[in-house]
């Protein structure tokens, strides 16, 4: 592709047209903000029974549990009905899980959401032979990680940061551990740091015999500790205390045990592994000798899976995987045991590809190979010998879902070019497939493998493409930036309803930009930038180095100067947006959130003036201030990069922001301290710079709640509007 000058920025592998669609409705922000353009995706949990030929989901009023066929789509069995079961006090329920015997059913209710993934509730075990339901603890408090033994006769949870277990034979409950305490001692379960940034709440792992459960622990004394006001409505506010490593800070510190459930008797599980390392991962092999306990060393270059024996604690390293920069934690749930072997994806080639290993393992065979990433391993059928997975190999821009062989043959069993991700049923005979486009709402079926037939829709979003119909907006398009730095970049741009070539227009470029995020997606999505746009302003999105599915080297490009590249690739990219004919150089704003409201500071700080303005929602402003494995594992420690920090501290470029600005925070970000925004406020003031801010009281990192969205994407549009 040719570099961009005047006149020329479309490499138009364009998906849909320019123009307006045949609608006369306006894009209205208020249907937007509440969720009226959003595609339908939740078609009731489907929940694959063990034979593969029947799932389970919950009915509409969440009062029963229906079995289903994959095949048919007909209910054959109720499970479990909340109005029927004999001494249930409760007419409807959050969630469920079913024993693998089928004998019990724990269901749950009254949840009470902690932080992003982790949440407390009541739990009650229904006895399905007789048809009884009663609390699963005897305890008044709430239970978390109510997790069944494989031979499905007890099940382990968490109240109060102490491990129990419910033995369902003798109606017992059996306190395991004593020693938890908020603040300080958590059992089972994992820290803020850990379920931010790992994705994991639950830590303990039973042995396939049943005879063993074994434990992550965690010892947060020596956390710093971070207060958050909460204003509340009250004549004085309140604080929030919890604990969270910043960059450099101490963690927890974590131990691995197993409990004898013959015998109560708890040891720990002496694992190979420096004082500082992370335990992010443990499962069982098929082996009930074999724990699988899966660490990363603080800097997160160095992964290793050792086998542990829970009864006498001797451990082997099994697997080891080194990275000049880090290795991805997220591949850590794509090993899966089977009594060949195991599965695991790793970029050792440059990408992220599927390898097959032996029980001690020694690497068989790489599954997939290429310029391209394997971006998720959906499973591994041990009978048929097959792998199923999701890949960006046809364009990063899409997802599509393949099978292969144990000879290499490969079958594409998605239809439709977009984005495609599956979910297979336990013997991987059907799947249920949900797809869409930029411009197509998701459309969601049932297909048998085999054949790929489209056995019935579950979804196909017929009332929102009804609406899209009857309003008037600009499709997406799709196209390649080149910039001064000889970068080619993919992006996408919504133009402003009845365009016109011959005027000059005003552009909001849209980011995240941050490490293996990608917003340039063949995906639905219909959000602000329509609202924009019909109201004259072209929006654009770029996604610069760092960002996913384009390789190794391009997504650690960025290591140890996280920000650098990614403000300069906006910068450039707005430079070269400048040089068409329709758009005015001198009106060229950027916006990001979380992330991307790191980066819409850094790059206003770096872009010598190329944007007018920019909007800044609850951002990072120096990385030293972020929480420790994330921050470590792209920057190291401050201590250990200095250097790094300093140059990508939008603190400590203050001084050289250039163009009006809108900064908005909520005041009880757990996530992204507010901290981190008042300190930026206070380095602008200083440096005599004048700004715009929007707090928002007692909102996290999403800021929502009753009309803040609204009130959020109204003031951000006024500020636009005011100043482009």
């Amino acid at each position: 592709m040719k570099r961009l000058g005047v006149g020329f920025l479309l490499s138009l592998a364009i998906i849909g047209s320019v123009s307006a669609q045949n609608g006369s409705k306006r894009v209205d922000l208020k249907e937007i903000t509440d969720g009226k353009f959003r595609q339908v995706t939740a078609i009731g949990e489907m929940r694959s029974l063990p034979d593969g030929e029947h799932y389970t989901a919950m009915n509409k009023d969440r009062s029963m549990i229906i079995k289903y066929s994959y095949r048919t789509g007909n209910p054959v069995d109720t499970l479990f009905n909340a109005r029927t079961a004999r001494e249930c006090t409760f007419d409807d329920f959050d969630g469920y899980d079913i024993s693998s015997t089928g004998h019990h059913i724990l269901v749950w209710r009254d949840t009470e959401p902690i932080y992003r993934r982790s949440f407390k509730a009541m739990v009650y075990d229904y006895d399905v032979r007789r048809n009884y339901v009663k609390p699963l603890s005897d305890s008044k408090n709430k239970q978390m990680i109510p997790t069944y033994s494989p031979d499905g006769r007890m099940c382990a949870y968490v109240v109060d940061n102490n491990i129990w277990v419910r033995k369902f034979d003798f109606d017992t409950e059996v306190q395991v551990t004593k020693d938890g305490e908020l603040n300080k001692v958590l059992n089972g379960i994992t820290d803020w740091v850990y379920e931010e940034e790992f994705a994991v709440t639950n830590l303990m792992a039973w042995s396939p015999d049943s005879e063993y459960l074994t434990y992550v622990r965690f010892d947060e004394s020596e956390v710093p500790e971070y207060s958050m006001q909460m204003y509340g409505n009250g004549l004085y506010p309140g604080y929030y205390n919890f604990k969270y490593p910043k960059a450099g800070e101490s963690n927890s510190k974590v131990t691995v045990h197993s409990y004898s459930v013959a015998t109560k008797d708890i040891k720990e599980l002496k694992i190979p592994v420096e004082a500082d390392s992370y335990i992010p991962r443990i499962t069982f092999t098929t082996n009930s000798d074999q724990l699988a306990v899966m660490t990363l060393n603080r800097q997160q270059n160095l992964f290793n899976m050792y086998y542990v024996n829970p009864k006498s604690g001797v451990s082997r390293l099994i697997l080891r995987d080194e990275n000049k920069c880090y290795v991805d934690s997220e591949w850590l749930t794509s090993i899966h045991f089977n009594p060949n072997g195991f599965t695991y994806v790793s970029e050792q080639d440059g990408y992220s590809h599927i390898y097959l290993y032996s029980p001690t393992g020694v690497m068989q065979r790489q599954v997939t190979k290429g310029n391209w990433d394997v971006t998720r391993l959906i499973g591994y059928d041990d009978v048929a010998k097959v792998v199923y997975y999701e890949s960006a190999e046809e364009s990063p821009l899409r997802r599509s879902v393949y099978k292969i062989d144990q000879k290499g043959v490969k079958t594409k069993l998605s239809e439709s070019e977009g984005t495609n991700s599956a979910d297979f049923s336990a013997n991987y005979a059907y799947f249920v497939n949900n797809y869409s486009n930029a411009n197509t709402p998701a459309v969601i079926t049932v297909n048998e493998t085999k054949s790929k037939k489209v056995l019935r829709v579950l979804q196909d979003n017929a009332a929102l493409r009804e609406k899209l119909a009857s309003t008037s907006f600009s499709k997406k398009e799709f196209f390649k930036v080149h910039t001064a730095s000889d970068i080619e970049l993919n992006a996408w741009i919504v133009k402003p309803v009845n365009f016109d070539e011959s005027k000059k227009y005003p552009v909001l470029m849209v980011q995240y930009s941050g490490p293996n995020s990608q917003q340039v997606l063949d995906k639905y999505g219909f959000d602000w930038e329509h609202y924009l746009a019909a109201n004259g302003i072209i929006v654009v999105s770029v996604d610069g180095r760092g960002t996913g599915a384009r390789g190794e080297a391009f997504r650690k490009c960025t290591y140890l100067r996280m920000g650098e590249l990614e403000s300069r690739d906006q910068v450039e990219a707005a430079q070269a947006l400048g040089k068409l004919p329709y758009v005015d150089a001198k009106r060229i704003a950027i916006w990001g959130w979380s992330f991307g409201g790191y980066n819409t500071l850094m790059s206003m700080s770096v872009g010598n003036g190329t944007f007018k303005a920019g909007i800044a929602v609850a951002p990072p402003t120096d990385w030293k201030y972020y929480d420790s494995v994330y921050t470590e594992r792209f920057m190291r420690t401050p201590k250990e990069n200095f250097s790094g920090y300093a140059a990508t501290s939008p603190i400590r470029l203050a001084k050289d922001l250039q163009g009006k600005l809108l900064l908005v925070h909520g005041t009880a970000d757990d996530n992204v301290h507010f901290q981190q925004t008042m300190d930026y406020a206070e380095a602008l003031v200083q440096a005599g710079k004048q700004f715009d801010m929007q707090v928002y009281k007692d909102r996290n990192h999403s800021i929502y709640g009753g009309n803040t969205r609204y009130h959020l994407y109204t003031r951000m549009s006024n500020f636009l509007f005011d100043n482009l």
